[in-house]
């Protein structure tokens, strides 16, 4: 028999056995609901959308954005024994000076950024160094103190920002504009203030941001099978527009010439083909850079082509002829008198620089007679000469292609029922315009009567090199094609025998009208000038229309000596490209 004593044993052994069996289950019971630090089978990777380039008609990207990246790095996680080895790597790669990392990472402890301005190649060959710095166990493991668990930090490349490069430095500035950093979640990106870059920030933002998920590998990269989720990065489109580097290269090196030359506060230029409105060079002497604009470029960072308004001066007169013409209310050859040189009308007295007797009323045009073509004019009612310049594009906007454009004004039509200010608009006083609107103006005349939009933007460009052609605008007619027949014949003679004489350019076809026009400053005529030749400049096959304005020139106040020679250089340099191709008979 089991005496008393060992019974007494026996149960305590029981409960011993009892009572670790319920510490077992409590502990079993601990671990599965208490929620495991285990690493994620899954990893996720994000990539930025880059903005779209701007391209030339000649393939020159003029415009482009550069991704950059920083390297950051946990000094803690660096084996002592291997620093000098990630010192010596990371210098490498990198192309930063040793001292400069072992400044860097001796300065904290912890996360230190290495450098905030990796170029993208750069960051590609990091990368890979980042991969087998981990490899060669540089990093070494630490014990997360919440987690209890090691893991490894090491070097990490983290998309930053972007930067938007203009590989030609100013050219073609204002036109392509300039852009201005934003951040949004520690991210640099640009968006367009002027020019094209303003024009189409919309098409050439980025799309959409790229994003991929999925199992993970030991190294933490992702395994791109079925069970992966990716959405595709899609970055801007690319601008291709019309102009090509190589000639505009070379208006704005003669440009900034002249400007030297004539003293003169701005000259700007264009050139167009007539039939379809392609722009092939829109330039400026006043150019900055986008990278590094200073207080002193402020005056030039708006496009002087669309952006400063002026009165245009004889230019107009054309214009003026032109629908007198097409309301048969003129003949060109009635004769006009000219009144030596002095008319009166009203309480104004009406001046030419040159003195005529009786003239031609095409003579009129041809050698600029401010006096006969105020007194052609009043034969016009207010509301045709008002009506007839709004046909011609004046007051409204010449180019859908830029921003900012400043229209300008005419008078209105019981204004010019005035027989004063009938007279002063004839001969391009009382309006204002730009350049490109008397670009497109006189397309008309180099176009069987229909102006052209001035376009700048061939086409748009994808991710896959897919390009779609912008259409061109619908052409709109101003005078009817024998009208601009005639008025293109008066232009040419205007070149062989009147102010536009140094323009003549054997084996082509030049016609066009100079202009002179007082500024006002503070509501006054001033002893400053704005001088224009506006024409074109034809060869057998190709049709151009051409503006020159020079801003305050102090050599000369006339536009024969100071916009024809502008105009006559660009047709030499046009010749020069292959552009125009005279015909020569030897």
């Amino acid at each position: 028999m089991i005496n008393q004593n060992q019974s007494g044993k026996i149960l305590l052994l029981y409960g011993i056995i009892f009572a670790g069996f319920l510490v077992f289950l409590a502990v079993m019971l601990f671990t599965v609901l208490d929620p495991r630090h285990i690493p994620s089978k899954y990893t996720a990777e994000s990539s930025k959308a880059s903005r779209g380039s701007i391209i030339s008609a000649d393939g020159f990207h003029l415009a482009t954005t550069k991704k950059l990246f920083k390297a950051v790095v946990n000094t803690r996680y660096i084996d002592p024994q291997k620093k000098d080895l990630f010192v010596e790597l990371f210098s490498i790669y990198s192309g930063m000076e040793k001292k400069t990392i072992l400044k860097k990472i001796n300065a904290h402890k912890g996360v230190v950024v290495l450098s905030y301005n990796i170029p993208q190649i750069q960051a590609h060959y990091l990368k890979k160094l980042a991969h087998e710095l981990r490899r060669f166990k540089v990093f070494k493991a630490l014990k997360n103190p919440r987690s209890g668990l090691l893991s490894v930090h090491g070097l990490n490349i983290i998309e930053s920002g972007e930067s938007r490069e203009y590989n030609y430095g100013n050219l073609l500035t204002p036109i392509i504009g300039y852009p201005h950093k934003l951040e949004e979640d520690g991210y640099t990106f640009v968006k367009g203030v002027k020019g094209l870059e303003k024009r189409f920030d919309d098409e050439l933002s980025a799309r959409q941001d790229g994003y991929s998920r999925g199992k993970r590998d030991v190294n933490s990269y992702i395994l791109l099978n079925k069970e992966s989720f990716t959405k595709p990065q899609i970055n801007g489109l690319d601008l291709k527009i019309t102009i090509p580097v190589a000639l505009q290269i070379k208006i704005e090196k003669m440009l900034d010439q002249m400007k030297k030359e004539l003293n003169a506060k701005q000259i700007m230029l264009a050139v167009m083909d007539s039939t379809d409105g392609d722009v092939l060079a829109m330039a400026s002497s006043n150019r900055y850079f986008p990278k590094e604009i200073k207080r002193s470029d402020y005056p030039s960072l708006n496009s002087g082509m669309i952006e400063y308004s002026f009165e245009p001066g004889s230019v107009l007169k054309p214009v003026t002829f032109s629908l007198l013409l097409e309301r048969k209310l003129v003949n060109p050859y009635d004769l006009v008198n000219g009144h030596n040189g002095r008319f009166k009308i009203g309480r104004k007295m009406i001046t030419d620089e040159h003195k005529f007797d009786w003239l031609s009323a095409e003579n009129v045009i041809v050698h600029s007679s401010n006096v006969g073509i105020a007194q052609l004019a009043q034969k016009l009612s207010g509301f045709d000469f008002h009506e007839g310049l709004k046909k011609f594009g004046f007051s409204k906007s010449s180019t859908h292609d830029l921003i900012y454009e400043k229209t300008g004004s005419i008078p209105s039509a019981k204004r010019l029922e005035n027989q004063i200010y009938k007279a002063t608009c004839s001969y391009g006083y009382g309006l204002r315009a730009n350049l490109m609107q008397l670009l497109r103006a006189y397309s008309a005349f180099n176009n069987n009567g229909k102006m052209v939009y001035p376009k700048l933007l061939h086409s748009l460009i994808n991710e896959y090199n897919q390009e779609t052609k912008i259409p061109y605008e619908e052409q709109v007619e101003a005078i009817h094609s024998a009208t601009a027949q005639r008025m293109k014949d008066i232009l040419i003679k205007t070149v062989n025998k009147g102010t536009g004489v140094k323009t003549i350019t054997p084996g082509l076809e030049v016609g066009g009208k100079t202009g002179t026009a007082h500024i006002v400053e503070d509501g006054r005529y001033v002893n400053k000038y704005n001088t224009s030749f506006i024409g074109f400049v034809n060869d057998k096959k190709k049709k151009y229309t051409m503006g020159v304005v020079v801003v305050q020139p102090k050599k000369s106040q006339f536009a024969a000596q100071t916009a024809v020679p502008v105009f006559k250089k660009a047709i030499d340099i046009m010749v020069e490209d292959g552009y125009l191709q005279p015909d020569i008979v030897e």
